[in-house]
């Protein structure tokens, strides 16, 4: 039995019509998912985001979420939202990770999963400045057990959050006493678990042929984790959230006004999503 994929359709003035549109019209996608969408296409107009379309985006993943509270979809795909928009339209907004939190009461853990690195976020979509006092070992623990739990125990890798992984304390004592205690930690419970390393020599080992040798790493802050990410393989790399009680995936890009309503945008990133749902859908119900 094909799942149902709730798919909240975005910006309306962005690509997420047009992806939406071209990735359900896939083959690979068709026969895969029975897709139910919310959005609307009327009234807005391509690449002219307005405070009307702010409200709509915001209201799509609404109406998303409340069917998967319903239990009227098995998992969750959302196309690109604009959060600028969203806040213009005078609705509070972080994000869609933020946004699914708080709606099933959980914690929840940011992956981006591709075909060679699966990245996780300890720090969502936070000002840098204030990254280094939400960094807290307690919850570092659980984001690890989180991320194992759900990828199977794999061999994880932890960034350090200053350059050099602090050189001992010296440029900074955050992995001295948060980030190695939580790694300590974590260990003590059995989950693979190793680091802090430095970010830059660690995702240098990506490089050249030899195979990474971690399952998955936990990143500090948004673009250590998410820069290297998408330069990898931005095509087949999915934005997943960890935590919730049914799948939610994403394509990892924005909303690229710039290109709206010409017929020019890449649907192979939402099909990515969308199988992706279809995948962790089949692994819930079971």
């Amino acid at each position: 039995m094909r799942p149902r994929i709730g798919i909240t359709l975005g910006c309306p003035c962005g690509i997420g019509p047009e992806i939406v549109e071209k990735a359900l019209a896939d083959r690979r996608v068709r026969r895969a998912l029975v897709p139910v969408v919310f959005g609307s296409a009327k009234g807005f107009v391509p690449g002219r985001p307005d405070a009307r379309a702010g409200k709509a985006q915001h209201g799509f993943v609404l109406d998303g979420v409340e069917a998967a509270q319903d239990g009227l979809v098995d998992a969750l795909c959302t196309a690109p939202v604009s959060k600028e928009q969203i806040v213009r339209a005078g609705i509070p907004f972080v994000g869609h990770t933020e946004l699914l939190a708080e709606a099933f009461d959980t914690e929840v853990l940011m992956l981006l999963a591709g075909p060679r690195l699966k990245v996780a976020l300890a720090t969502n979509h936070l000002p840098l400045a204030k990254v280094p006092r939400a960094l807290k070992a307690p919850r570092l623990v659980k984001q690890l057990e989180l991320l194992s739990a759900s990828l199977g125990n794999p061999r994880i890798a932890v960034c350090g959050l200053n350059p050099h992984a602090g050189e001992g304390g010296t440029m900074g004592r955050e992995e001295v006493e948060v980030i190695a205690p939580a790694v300590k930690a974590a260990k003590k419970k059995g989950l693979d678990v190793h680091g802090p390393f430095p970010a830059d020599g660690l995702f240098a080992k990506l490089s050249g042929g030899a195979k990474f040798p971690y399952g998955a790493v936990l990143a500090m802050f948004h673009d250590q984790g998410l820069c290297v990410a998408k330069a990898l393989d931005f095509t087949h790399t999915v934005n997943v959230t960890l935590g919730l009680p049914l799948p939610r995936t994403s394509p990892d890009h924005g909303t690229a006004y710039d290109i709206a309503g010409q017929g020019k945008a890449d649907p192979e990133p939402m099909v990515q999503a969308l199988l992706m749902a279809v995948k962790l859908a089949a692994i819930n119900r079971h």
